[in-house]
Parts: C-alpha cells; sequence; structure tokens
C-alpha cells in the first residue's frame, strides 16, 4: 500500500470492517455494559427509581440522536472527500462538525432548564417517579456538553478510519461512569441524582481525552477552529444526510414515549419493563451498530473512489455480520430471561410480565438486522432520507398504531408482538428501496480495481 493512500481503498474488504469494526463493538459494548449497570445499581434505590429513568429514556435518547446524527452527516462527507484527495474540504467538515456540537448542546440546555418536571408529569402522577426523573433529566440535559462534544470527535475519528481512537474515548466514559455510580449513588448517597452525575462527568472527561486525542494522532484532519465561519451550504449538505438520521432516531424517542403512555395504561411495571428491555437489546444490537457504522466510512470512501466492487462486498459482508448478532440476541432473550430480568431486582409481577415481553420483542432481531444494513447503505450514499422514510413507517405508522389497536384488547403480552409486526413492514420497504439503490447508484459506478476478498 502506498503510504499515502487509505486504507479504506485498499485493504481487503473483510478484513477491513472487521477492523474498524472491532474497536467500535467494544466501545459500545462497555457503553451497553454501562447502561445496564446504570440500571442496576439504580434499581437498588426502588422500582419507581428505575421506572423514572426508563421514563427519562427517549430524551437522553434525542440527545444521542441528534449527536450521532450530525456526526453521521460530516463523517459520511468528510471520509468522501478524503477518498477524492479534497484535503481542504475534509478540514472544513471537521470544524463545522464542532461547531455544530456546540449549538446542539444548547438547544438541550434551554430543555433542560424548561421542561424537565413537565416531562414527567404527562406522564404519571406519582411523586417519587415525578421528583426522581425531574433531577435526573435535569442533569444529563443542562451538563450534556461533555456528551456532544464526545459524540463529534468520535465521528472524527471514525470518518479517517482511526476505530481504535473512538474505541479508547467511548470506552474511557463508559468505565468512569461504571466506576463512578456506587460512589455517587450510595456512598455520597445522591440517589437516582447520582446516577445522572456520573454520566455526565464521565462524558466530560471523555470528550476532553477526545480532544487530545485527536490532535495528537488524527493528522488526516486538521482544526482551526480560530479561523471558521460557519457556511450555511456546508451546514445544508451536513443536514442533508445527517438530519433523516436525527429525525429516524428522534422518531425512537417519540416511539418510546407513545409507548410508555401505552403500557402504564396497564401497569407502571410494564413501563418498567419496556425499560429494562431497552438496556438489555442495547447489549444485542451494539455490536450490529459497530458493523453498520463501520460500514458507512467504507461506503462512502469507495463510492468516492469509485470502486464498485469494494461498495458491494462491504454490504453483504455487513449483512451476513448483522444477521448472526441478531440470531445470537434471540437466542439469549428466549433462554435466559429470568437471569436477565433478575438482574434488575425483579420482582415476581416484573418477572411474569418481563419474561414474555422479551421472547416476543426478540422475534423482530433477524428482521431489524436487514434494516440497519439498508439504513447505514443509504446514509453512507447520501440517501439519508429513504432511511427516514423506512424509520417513520416501522415506528410511527406501524407499530405505536398496532400496540395501541392490540392494547385494546386488554391483553398486555399481544402489545409486544407489535415490534415483529413493524419490523416485517420495515424489511419489505427496504427492499423496495434498496433495489433500486443498487440500480440507480451503485451498480452505474465506474470500476476501479482492488483486492475485495
Amino acid at each position: 500500500m502506498h503510504p499515502t493512500e487509505n486504507k479504506m481503498g485498499t485493504m481487503p474488504v473483510f478484513r477491513l470492517l472487521v477492523t474498524m469494526a472491532l474497536p467500535m463493538i467494544v466501545s459500545m459494548m462497555v457503553q451497553a455494559l454501562y447502561n445496564i449497570v446504570d440500571s442496576i445499581y439504580v434499581s437498588q434505590i426502588s422500582e419507581n427509581a428505575l421506572t423514572a429513568v426508563s421514563l427519562a429514556f427517549p430524551v437522553q435518547n434525542l440527545m444521542i440522536a441528534v449527536g450521532t446524527g450530525t456526526g453521521g452527516g460530516f463523517g459520511a462527507l468528510l471520509s468522501r472527500a478524503l477518498g477524492e484527495k479534497d484535503q481542504a474540504e475534509a478540514n472544513r467538515l471537521a470544524e463545522h462538525g464542532i461547531f455544530l456540537a456546540v449549538l446542539s448542546y444548547l438547544v438541550f440546555l434551554v430543555v433542560g432548564l424548561a421542561a424537565s418536571r413537565t416531562f414527567f408529569t404527562v406522564q404519571t402522577d406519582v411523586a417519587e417517579i415525578v421528583d426522581g426523573g425531574e433531577q435526573y433529566m435535569f442533569i444529563v440535559t443542562v451538563f450534556s456538553f461533555g456528551l456532544f462534544f464526545q459524540l463529534a470527535l468520535e465521528k472524527l475519528m471514525q470518518a479517517t478510519g482511526r476505530t481504535l481512537l473512538s474505541m479508547l474515548t467511548q470506552g474511557l466514559g463508559a468505565v468512569l461512569n461504571i466506576i463512578l455510580d456506587p460512589i455517587f449513588i450510595f456512598t455520597l448517597d445522591m440517589g437516582i441524582a447520582g446516577a445522572a452525575v456520573a454520566t455526565v462527568v464521565g462524558q466530560i472527561i471523555a470528550a476532553a481525552f477526545g480532544f487530545w486525542l485527536n490532535a495528537r494522532y488524527n493528522r488526516e484532519i486538521k482544526l482551526e477552529m480560530r479561523r471558521f465561519r460557519p457556511q450555511m451550504a456546508t451546514i445544508r449538505r451536513i443536514y442533508s444526510i445527517g438530519f433523516p438520521s436525527i429525525i429516524m432516531a428522534s422518531i425512537g424517542s417519540v416511539m418510546t414515549f407513545c409507548m410508555n403512555k401505552i403500557l402504564i395504561g396497564f401497569t407502571e411495571t410494564a413501563a418498567t419493563v419496556f425499560g429494562v428491555y431497552f438496556k438489555l437489546q442495547s447489549f444485542v444490537f451494539m455490536p450490529l451498530f459497530g458493523v453498520s457504522n463501520s460500514m458507512i466510512p467504507i461506503l462512502s470512501y469507495n463510492y468516492g473512489a469509485r470502486s464498485r466492487s469494494r461498495m458491494i462486498a462491504v454490504i453483504r459482508y455487513t449483512a451476513f455480520l448483522a444477521v448472526g448478532f441478531m440470531l445470537f440476541g434471540v437466542l439469549m432473550m428466549w433462554l435466559f430471561p429470568g437471569p436477565l430480568l433478575l438482574m434488575f431486582n425483579a420482582s415476581e409481577n416484573m418477572l411474569g410480565i418481563g419474561k414474555p415481553a422479551l421472547r416476543l420483542i426478540s422475534l423482530s432481531f433477524p428482521l431489524a438486522a436487514f434494516g440497519i444494513t439498508c439504513s447505514s447503505s443509504f446514509q453512507a450514499l447520501g440517501r439519508g432520507v429513504l432511511s427516514m422514510l423506512v424509520s417513520i413507517t416501522r415506528q410511527l405508522v406501524v407499530l405505536v398504531p398496532a400496540a395501541w389497536l392490540l392494547a385494546q384488547s386488554g391483553v398486555l403480552n399481544a402489545v409486544w408482538l407489535s415490534f415483529p409486526i413493524a419490523e416485517i413492514v420495515s424489511m419489505i420497504l427496504c427492499a423496495i428501496f434498496f433495489w433500486r439503490i443498487y440500480h440507480r447508484i451503485i451498480k452505474p459506478v465506474g470500476e476501479v480495481t482492488q483486492d475485495c476478498a
């Protein structure tokens, strides 16, 4: 390989995908482990405390959606610019990424100051849940600058193929959270607020570490923020790719909020189970997200480099690995639902609701593998709006209405079937969109001979 060549255009595709994905998977698994451990600690306070954290999840998910969606937008364009050997454009995109992280934080600062208590009072009238939830949400939003900078800096490293550095950044934040949780929650007797403080402290330290890693090791981009001037044309290009991704994940927050409302109609414990499910499924989905996120810069780079065979190879390998991860998830949920729920101090009532919930929802996992692979392909090729349409259809057009209709039967277990129903519709839609993408974008790409074994 010529010393100036980027490995995303030369290394055999499967080895490249695995090499880039493994550090990302490790960091995401550590993050998933933190999410689980955090909830385990909170569950020791009370079931209402765990419910409060579960109800706050849509807001946290929305912040992550904005951060990762924006990062995905400038990251995909940055990778393409590097593939086209346009260094000035790559630097400009990186600087805009930092600028947009600042703007994103300011939005959620206002949300945290203005709406923390209202967000919970519209969902429940249980005082312990409202008070605890307000404390938790206020802290994680008002001090979310660490989260937004951390996500932006991770995307800069991922876009240049330095996923090991990204892993170190995300891993540091998660490990610090795991260490600090029991200290703030129990030793300092801060309760649910302690869980939030541990979270933001870990994010801030990880962001500082990410700044240092980018300055020291990420030599393919150069940040000169003192000379930076925002350009609306560049921001529009970033969000033409990133905004659909933000909408997709934001829809997930809306879906979670609506599902919590539907489930609380049965019992608060049902909403708690749903929150626990999200913690557990993150441990299953994080490897898939690691692979699909690694695919995006590879696919974008080789689209810019006009190498069709490498584009097709990375999509194929990603789909193969995705299905394998999801089948493992199904087995885990079917064979060990009880032990998984008992990690969260589950009562007999929670076990009775949770066991069938985990088993029925997990039937959607293999179908989701196909959809996530397709959505990442759409984003990498600048067609993020298709991913947005799929997400809207799956979560708002199908999932929430199906859950509401099934809830009218009065049978809680019927509500969980809305998940596989939604994924079936999503898979059909993804297949139609991918057929169009293949024939309109991938197939016409001029071939550059590369080893893509």
